[in-house]
């Protein structure tokens, strides 16, 4: 028995190798494809990156437009682009700014501290705070706790975070003076973006908590679990909550590398150091290796999260652990 218990281990220790082998090889085609389409995307642009760099005084005189194209390389062939562009991707180069001559590498990796404190604030509070909403919604239903619900997820759902990250600002910065403007360099400057963040999207992990749990609730098992007499917070938390999860670490990993890749909008109201404000940069002044660069950053972070998603599943549900 102990042998055979042995070898049904090892045998499912090689399949779940062997999963994430075969997850980690769709990760590379898709990071490939993704390289390939966004590299056909920006030369298919109409912005001039030399008649840019050049700026007022030299984009009128067409021989110095001439020499800055030269140098950065649009003006060769497509397949010699692309084969020089893959060849720096392979060894980890994401080539050089037009407008600084930095590394782009460099200057995202810069911006990655900034970014990861704002997105994991906001992420953080989304997904804690929309969570515990939905379960509260499910563990009593109720016409006002379900009428909650629904207006906090509507107003969420629908609230532009630019929109709403104005608001605030006129609220606690303008009319109370509470907090700083913008800007980065302490707490009191994380909160105004991270409550603009964690607005957006905790209407809709409070949806999906109460959707998931509420089914959950319905199944056999916690019938049985009820039956044998244990108390309705146990039932709530240690079984039905758990095998809620599944869906919420799904949508909870994915979101989290998305705004690890650069949150945009909030950056740019809360003039948030990050990788967001630097795409926002990038794309004003036509720097094409800076917008490539965090657009292939972001793909990276999304793929990682997937295998981290792929890792838990086992954990948290043995049903998934058996089927791999």
């Amino acid at each position: 028995m102990a042998a055979e218990a042995d070898g049904n281990q090892q045998g499912r220790a090689v399949s779940l190798l062997r999963h994430l082998l075969r997850r980690m090889a769709w990760s590379v085609v898709t990071l490939a494809g993704v390289a390939a389409l966004t590299f056909l995307l920006v030369i298919r642009l109409p912005a001039d990156p030399a008649a840019a760099l050049a700026g007022p005084a030299g984009s009128g005189n067409p021989e110095v437009v001439a020499a800055i194209r030269a140098r950065l390389g649009p003006d060769r062939p497509v397949w010699e682009q692309f084969a020089r562009f893959s060849g720096r991707l392979l060894r980890g180069d994401l080539g050089e700014s037009f407008m600084t001559g930095e590394p782009v590498l460099n200057s995202i990796l810069a911006r990655v501290p900034a970014t990861a404190q704002l997105a994991l604030a906001g992420w953080g509070a989304w997904l804690i705070g929309g969570t515990l909403l939905g379960i509260w919604a499910a563990a009593r239903p109720s016409r006002l706790r379900e009428g909650i619900l629904l207006g906090f997820s509507v107003l969420g759902a629908s609230t532009p975070s630019f929109w709403l990250g104005i608001v605030l600002l006129y609220l606690f910065v303008t009319l109370l003076g509470w907090l700083p403007a913008g800007g980065t360099g302490s707490l009191r400057h994380l909160v105004l973006p991270a409550l603009t963040l964690a607005a957006a999207g905790a209407g809709y992990y409070a949806r999906l908590a109460h959707a998931s749990v509420t089914r959950e609730l319905n199944e056999d098992y916690v019938r049985t679990a009820r039956a044998k007499g244990l108390s309705a917070r146990a039932v709530l938390w240690r079984h039905a909550f758990r095998n809620a999860l599944l869906p919420l670490v799904t949508l909870a990993g994915t979101d989290l590398a998305a705004l690890l890749g650069g949150v945009v909008f909030t950056e740019s109201v809360f003039a948030w150091n990050g990788i967001g404000r630097l795409a926002v940069d990038g794309v004003r002044s036509a720097d094409l290796p800076v917008v490539v660069g965090i657009v292939l950053f972001s793909a990276v972070c999304v793929s990682l999260a997937n295998l981290a998603v792929d890792l838990l599943y086992p954990l948290l549900d043995p049903r998934v652990r058996t089927a791999v």
